[in-house]
C-alpha cells in the first residue's frame, strides 16, 4: 500500500523545530558540506568516471574537462556502452567507482584527506554549532569525514565564557565507546562520525566497508533515535547499512518520538530506498515529513529566523550569512534606443535532418572504426555507430558494399534526437560541416577538438578552370582578409583562414555559430621535443610551445569593428549561398539513399532592442 508522505517548506519546518529544538538529533550527509568546498558524492563520482574514461581511452586528464557538457556527454555515453561501473544513479555506483580508481584503503584515505582539507565551515555548520553551544542541540550524526562541525563548535564556544561552553565530544568508529558513554551519561553535546574521521586509521567508503556499520556506533545511532526525533540533511540514502539502522529503530514503540524529517531539494529526487523507509516509518506511527529546501545554508537561514540565540552567537552567525542572490535594483526608466545593436556570428538553421538511414550489422563497431571502413572503400558518407547498428547519410548501394563483411542490411530509418542523444548531435555536426563545404571553396576538418572549415588552397593537379572558379568564389573573403592562404613569416609554416563551427539549440531554434580564426599547419617535428619522425608522441609535456602564436595574435589584434563586420558578412554570404538557401551533405538523387538536408536563413542573428524596431525584423 502506497503511503502519502507530507511535504513542507524550510520555513514551516523551522517554525516546528523552534518549539522544541532539544527534541531533535541531526544527521548530516555529504551534501551538507558542499557549500564548504568539499566534493559531494556526486562530484566524486564524476571525478572517478573522468579518470577511468581517460585511462581506458588513452586521454591525458588535462585534456578532459568533465564540467564541459560535451565532455560530460562523451563520458556518460562511454559508461553506457561498457559494464565497468553500475548504471548511472545505482546505489553501488559510488563505491564501485571509488574502488576502481583507488583499490586500497590507504589510497582512499589519502584521497579523502586531500578532499576534506579544502573545506571551510559554511553558514549551516555555524548555525548548528550555535545551537550546540547554546545547549539547544544534543547530538549530531554524520557520515562525513571532515571536521567542519567540531571546528564550528570550537569557534562558537570561544565566544562564550568558560562556564557556558558546550565542549562537544567527538567520536568516530575507532572511538565508539566514547559515543556510548555520552549516551549512557547524557553527556552532551556529541558529534558522532559513523564512517570515520579523516584522521582515523579506518574509514568506511566502499560497499565491502559499508556492508556492516561498526556495532557500537550503530547502537548509539539506534538508541539516540529512540530518544530524539531525527533531521536528515544532505544525505542521499545511498548506504544500505544506514537505512537498515533507521529501519531497525522502527521496531521500538518509542522510535523517533519527535518525528523524522528528511531534507531534500525536491521530493522527486529521493532514492526509492528512502521513500520506502519513510512509508514504513509513517505506517509505524512516526510523524514523518519531507522538507523541501534547496541547500543546507538556506535551511539554516530559515532556522535562525525562528530560534532564540544569545546575542553574541546570533551576531556571529549573521556575520557569516550568505549574501542574498536576488537584490533590488532600480529599473531603467530611459527609452530604449535603436542603436547600438550587435550582429551575432550565428545563422539560424531552419531545417535539420530528423531521420538517418539505419543499417544493421552483425558485429558491433565504434564510430571511429566505421569511419575507417568508409575511408578504405572510398565511400562518401557520414556515420555514427551504435553497437550493432549504424546511423548513416549516404548512397545505399555504396554503404552495403562497404560494410558487406559485417553482414550489413538496410532496416529503414532511425529517428535523430540531437537534444538528448550525443551520438545524434555528433552525426548532425559532421553532416552540417560537410554540407557547408560541399560545392564551395572550403575544406571540412573534423577533429575531436571541434569541427572547422578551412579555405581550400590550390593543389597540384587542379585544373585551370577549377582555380578560376575558386578564385571568383573567394573574391569577397579575399577582400575582407587580403590573403587567405600563405606562409608564416620567418617560420615558413602554411596558414589558412577558416572558421570553427558550433551547433546549439537556443529558444527552441537550432543555430550554428561560426568563429573566424587562422589555422597554422605546424610540422610534427616542430611540435614535439626530440621527435625523430618515426614514433608517435605520447607525452604532452614534451610538446613545444606554438612558435606561430605571436604572429597569429598580431594578425588579428588590429581588426576592429569595421573589419570584423566585413569578415562576418563575407562568411555569411559564402555559407548561405545555394539554391533556396539549402545545403546537402552528399547531393543524392532521388532513391539513391538518404541525404542530410539543411535549410539556412540568409542572415545572421542580431540583438534586438526592447521596443522591437521594425528595422530589426529579419523574418521579412
Amino acid at each position: 500500500m502506497e503511503v502519502e508522505i507530507p511535504t513542507m517548506s524550510g520555513v514551516e519546518f523551522a517554525r516546528a523545530f523552534s518549539l522544541r529544538p532539544n527534541s531533535f538529533a541531526w544527521f548530516l550527509g555529504a551534501g551538507a558540506s558542499a557549500a564548504s568546498g568539499i566534493p559531494t558524492g556526486y562530484s566524486m563520482i564524476r571525478d572517478f568516471k573522468k579518470q577511468i574514461f581517460c585511462q581506458e581511452n588513452k586521454y591525458s586528464p588535462q585534456e578532459v574537462d568533465s564540467g564541459d557538457p560535451l565532455w560530460a556527454e562523451r563520458i556518460d555515453e562511454f559508461f553506457k556502452r561498457t559494464n565497468i561501473l553500475p548504471p548511472d544513479g545505482d546505489p553501488e555506483e559510488y563505491s564501485a567507482a571509488f574502488e576502481a580508481v583507488y583499490p586500497t584503503e590507504k589510497l582512499r584515505r589519502q584521497y579523502i584527506d586531500d578532499a576534506v582539507r579544502q573545506g571551510t565551515p559554511c553558514y549551516g555548520h555555524r548555525v548548528l554549532a550555535a545551537l550546540m553551544s547554546s545547549r539547544q542541540l544534543d547530538c549530531v550524526f554524520t557520515t562525513n569525514f571532515d571536521a567542519l562541525v567540531e571546528r564550528s563548535v570550537t569557534i562558537s564556544d570561544d565566544l562564550l565564557s568558560a562556564d557556558q561552553r558546550a565542549n562537544a565530544t567527538v567520536a568516530a568508529i575507532d572511538s565508539g565507546e566514547r559515543a556510548q558513554r555520552c549516551l549512557d551519561e547524557s553527556d552532551w553535546p556529541l558529534v558522532a562520525k559513523l564512517h570515520g574521521d579523516y584522521k582515523s586509521s579506518k574509514i568506511k567508503n566502499t560497499n565491502s566497508e559499508l556492508e556492516k556499520q561498526d556495532d557500537q556506533m550503530r547502537r548509539v545511532l539506534v538508541n539516540a533515535s529512540q530518544r530524539y526525533g531525527l533531521v536528515v540533511v544532505g544525505y542521499s540514502g545511498r548506504d544500505a547499512s544506514i537505512i537498515e539502522a533507521f529501519e531497525h529503530v522502527l521496531r521500538d514503540p518509542s522510535a523517533y518520538p519527535a518525528g523524522f524529517y528528511w531534507v531534500t531539494s525536491s521530493a522527486k529526487r529521493l532514492f526509492p530506498a528512502v521513500r520506502t523507509f519513510l512509508e514504513h516509518a509513517s505506517m509505524a506511527g512516526v510523524k514523518v515529513a519531507i522538507v523541501e529546501c534547496k541547500t543546507f545554508d538556506e535551511l539554516a537561514g530559515d532556522l535562525v529566523s525562528q530560534i532564540k540565540l544569545p546575542d553574541v552567537l546570533r551576531q556571529h552567525v549573521q556575520l557569516h550569512k550568505v549574501a542574498e542572490r536576488l537584490q533590488s535594483v532600480p529599473l531603467n526608466t530611459l527609452d530604449a534606443l535603436p542603436f547600438p545593436v550587435l550582429q551575432y556570428s550565428a545563422i539560424y538553421v531552419e531545417v535539420i535532418p530528423t531521420h538517418a538511414r539505419r543499417i544493421a550489422i552483425e558485429r558491433p563497431l565504434t564510430t571511429e572504426e566505421a569511419r575507417k571502413v568508409l575511408k578504405a572503400h572510398g565511400c562518401r558518407a557520414v556515420v555514427a555507430a551504435r553497437g550493432r547498428e549504424l546511423a548513416v547519410f549516404g548512397r545505399d548501394n555504396e554503404l552495403l558494399q562497404a560494410f558487406a563483411e559485417f553482414g550489413a542490411r538496410l532496416e529503414g530509418t532511425i529517428q535523430l534526437q540531437p537534444e538528448s542523444e550525443s551520438w545524434a548531435l555528433g552525426l548532425i555536426y559532421d553532416a552540417l560541416t560537410r554540407a557547408l563545404a560541399r560545392g564551395r571553396p572550403l575544406f571540412p576538418h573534423l577533429k575531436r577538438t571541434g569541427h572547422i572549415l578551412l579555405v581550400a588552397a590550390d593543389r597540384e593537379g587542379d585544373s585551370t578552370e577549377l582555380k578560376k572558379k575558386r578564385y571568383a568564389e573567394l573574391t569577397q573573403l579575399r577582400s575582407a582578409y587580403r590573403d587567405l592562404v600563405g606562409r608564416v613569416p620567418k617560420l615558413g609554416y602554411l596558414f589558412t583562414e577558416g572558421i570553427e563551427i558550433k551547433l546549439e539549440k537556443v529558444d527552441d531554434r537550432w543555430w550554428f555559430g561560426f568563429e573566424p580564426f587562422t589555422h597554422v599547419e605546424i610540422p610534427r617535428e616542430a611540435r614535439v621535443e626530440g621527435h625523430d619522425g618515426q614514433h608517435e608522441p605520447v607525452e604532452r609535456s614534451a610538446r613545444r610551445p606554438d612558435a606561430s602564436a605571436d604572429w597569429r595574435r598580431e594578425r588579428w589584434q588590429g581588426r576592429y569593428n569595421g573589419t570584423w563586420a566585413t569578415i562576418m558578412r563575407a562568411w555569411q554570404d559564402i555559407l548561405t549561398s545555394g539554391n533556396d538557401n539549402t545545403v546537402s551533405t552528399i547531393g543524392l538523387q532521388k532513391d539513391e539513399g538518404m541525404d542530410a538536408i539543411f535549410k539556412l536563413h540568409p542572415r545572421t542573428g542580431w540583438s534586438r532592442p526592447s521596443h522591437n524596431h521594425s528595422y530589426f525584423d529579419r523574418t521579412k
